[in-house]
């Protein structure tokens, strides 16, 4: 309830362009506030600060917290107007998403559009790769053995793909994303980056990675890619998928809770889910991919190695 009126009056963003910090008398020159509910302010400020919402000196300045910090409307992919939108979104007879309804263009044409919403995200990813790259190759480096070369489909600045490259010098490797997210990426001599799009084209490699990629897309949208991906590694000796994503189904509480978490921000913002094991297994079958198997990496993601059926055995 107070929560939802700090929203509503738009308390975070007034102290975010404050300057991060703001007084009583600060919030009361900027936000909409009628004059006789002036004298109130303080008693719902005194209540989101003991919340954790804010933080408070003795000298009533008030501040944000990791919390209100994802709650200013001017942070790259705030999510807070789409999940607002939820309720809205489940009434609606439509096949928009919440952040569509909440923006008026679906995430991808937004990020087409605005470039400091791409350069965010884009940013985001790079330090995901970077950080889960090393844990990945380490805890699983049979995954990359024999591999001569790789595409990492939705592969960003490439990060992920020169950690592999420095871990396995003779693996070429190779990004393909969008014009607007690799324009103007220096070529480094390591990796090569590839413009287009991977509903229509995966070019060839001994190993196609997707990582973070299928858990924004449909379950038909993730056939479509696999099968374009499986096309990429067709008679090629070794051929497989490498997938990093999430697996629902954790042991641990807390992981499973995350996996949920993530599965709602996916539903929100995308066409996309997070899936069971018994949902990979669906979606790999539709593309031709025969067998799979499941191995750990570290929080809620997981690797998956799926394998395409070899032309010889179709029927």
């Amino acid at each position: 309830m107070a929560l939802k009126c700090a929203i509503d009056l738009g308390i975070p963003s007034a102290i975010h362009r404050n300057g991060g910090s703001a007084s009583l008398p600060d919030l009361l020159a900027t936000l909409p506030i009628a004059e006789n509910k002036r004298p109130f302010l303080h008693r719902l400020m005194r209540f989101l600060t003991v919340s954790g919402i804010f933080t408070s000196a003795d000298d009533g300045v008030y501040q944000l917290t990791r919390v209100s910090r994802l709650l200013v409307d001017s942070i790259p992919l705030n999510l807070l107007p789409s999940f607002l939108c939820l309720g809205e979104w489940f009434r609606d007879g439509g096949d928009t998403t919440p952040f569509a309804m909440a923006h008026g263009i679906d995430v991808w044409g937004a990020m087409s559009l605005d470039r400091a919403l791409a350069a965010g995200f884009s940013a985001s990813m790079a330090a995901d790769s970077k950080f889960l790259a090393e844990i990945a190759i380490r805890r699983h480096v049979e995954a990359f053995m024999n591999v001569s070369s790789l595409v990492d489909v939705g592969g960003g600045d490439g990060s992920m793909a020169r950690a592999i490259v420095k871990a396995f010098p003779h693996i070429k490797c190779l990004v393909l994303d969008l014009p607007h997210v690799v324009r103007g990426i220096p070529a480094d001599g390591f990796v090569e980056y590839v413009a287009g799009d991977m509903m229509d084209f995966v070019p060839p490699a001994n190993v196609v990675l997707l990582k973070l990629v299928l858990h924004d897309w449909s379950d038909e949208d993730c056939v479509r890619i696999l099968s374009r991906c499986r096309e990429a590694i067709s008679n090629r000796e070794g051929g497989k998928v490498i997938i990093i994503d999430t697996v629902i189904g954790s042991q641990s509480q807390q992981i499973y809770e995350a996996q949920l978490f993530l599965d709602l921000c996916m539903m929100t913002v995308t066409t996309g889910k997070e899936r069971e094991e018994k949902e990979w297994h669906m979606i790999f079958l539709k593309a031709g991919f025969t067998q799979y198997k499941i191995l750990p990496i570290l929080g809620i993601k997981s690797l998956i190695e799926g394998y395409a059926q070899k032309e010889e055995e179709e029927v």
